[in-house]
């Protein structure tokens, strides 16, 4: 079997192709909930904070020179990722309890009895006949 041959088949499993999906989707998510971060929720903090920018926050180390470039430690940034990850892993959190949660549903249902069709009841029958002397 070709190298292509094997890709091909690899990249068509339905696990790989559903991981695909959800890394997709998992990023457009990370993208909401960075927007939702910088431009819902950190300004009104900024506000309350006496107006402070927190992606303007940061401790410069060295000043800028003409042959190298400021060196600076941007904590503001820093609390906007750790506020983006707190948002996303509780949106995961939820979303697992929630299928958690179904799934302990499912499985609590009793399982329904298959209600025997009418053409194998007949069958038995004339089996139960026919036994008879």
């Amino acid at each position: 079997m070709s190298m292509l041959h094997e890709f091909k088949a690899f990249a068509m499993r339905g696990n790989v192709v559903d991981m695909a999906v959800g890394i997709i989707i998992g990023a457009a998510f990370g993208k909401i909930v960075s927007s939702f971060v910088n431009d819902v929720i950190m300004p009104p903090i900024g506000v309350l904070l006496g107006g402070v920018n927190f992606r303007d926050l940061a401790v410069i180390i060295q000043q800028a020179t003409e042959t190298q470039a400021e060196v600076v430690i941007k904590y503001g940034m820093f609390v906007q990722t750790i506020i983006d990850f707190v948002i996303i892993a509780f949106a995961v959190f939820i979303g697992v309890k929630a299928m958690n949660s179904m799934k302990k549903k499912e499985e609590a249902k009793p399982a329904a009895i298959a209600e025997v069709p009418e053409d194998i009841k007949l069958l038995a029958e004339i089996r139960d006949l026919l036994k008879k002397p």
